[in-house]
């Protein structure tokens, strides 16, 4: 079982590396590495090793190191509690012929298309953390 779980350790830091070097291909210049990502980096590093995992990510072992304190310091969602799934925004006005639509993507390719009509716009700040929150 040791050689199994040593295996999938290693294919789940192989999956995170993939994951940073995509970002990295796609990113502009002195971007931070996105929050999904270091919370990728936090969870292999508790069972590859700080030193291993910051190697093989090419970031600061200080830096996750850090994070990985924050996390442990952060408490956990409940298990079992719900999940949200539908995110419902108030009904536009019908005096106004404006309209919009708002695409959303994360570094995982998930996507997400609001089509706005109408005077009022909901807040797009709020939409938008809820769609990352959604998807982590």
């Amino acid at each position: 079982m040791g050689a199994r779980h040593a295996h999938t350790q290693r294919y789940r830091l192989e999956g995170v590396r993939r994951r940073f070097e995509r970002w990295r291909r796609t990113r502009k210049a002195l971007w931070r590495i996105p929050e999904p990502l270091w919370a990728a980096a936090v969870e292999v590093a508790g069972a590859a090793g700080v030193s291993h995992t910051a190697k093989a990510l090419r970031v600061n072992q200080q830096t996750l190191k850090k994070r990985i304190a924050e996390a442990a310091a952060t408490p956990e969602p409940p298990e079992g509690g719900p999940v949200a799934t539908f995110l419902e925004l108030p009904p536009l006005s019908q005096g106004c012929s404006c309209q919009c639509t708002v695409e959303l993507e994360d570094d995982s390719g998930a996507k997400m298309r609001v089509h706005l009509q109408g005077a009022e716009t909901p807040d797009l700040a709020a939409l938008s953390r809820s769609f990352g929150e959604l998807r982590s």
